[in-house]
């Protein structure tokens, strides 16, 4: 499915810089801790509760997950559920790695979280 609630990586990246996303990954802690996009809270969609998210109008929710799925899904039910304008990134955090986009991750020869806490 793809209409306008789908956000490319480099969209979301700008308006993340900007400080006008709330940029929410669906995903599963233990993905979430592996590799993850500076800046997003991690909200599972196997607990998702869409009214626990702020919706004061300060920031667009967005989405992300995976590959686009789950996030699709964690928006829907969002926005029947709150009424509430929102979007997803479309590709998920593999798009944004696929457009060069920085991730804080875990080193493997250390083990230690890499996160430069900058864009």
């Amino acid at each position: 499915m793809s209409d306008a609630k789908d956000l490319a990586p480099n969209a979301i990246f700008d308006e993340l810089k900007a400080g006008r996303v709330l940029l929410v990954d669906v995903r599963e802690p233990a993905e979430f801790a592996n590799q993850r996009i500076h800046g997003a809270v991690l909200m599972p969609l196997s607990t998702f509760e869409p009214k626990a998210l702020p919706t004061d109008g300060a920031r667009r929710v967005v989405f992300q997950c995976g590959s686009g799925k789950r996030s699709r899904k964690a928006l829907d039910t969002f926005v029947a559920a709150t009424g509430v304008d929102a979007a997803h990134m479309a590709g998920g955090i593999a798009a944004w790695k696929q457009q060069g986009l920085p991730c804080a991750h875990i080193d493997p020869a250390t083990g230690r979280v890499v996160d430069h806490g900058h864009y």
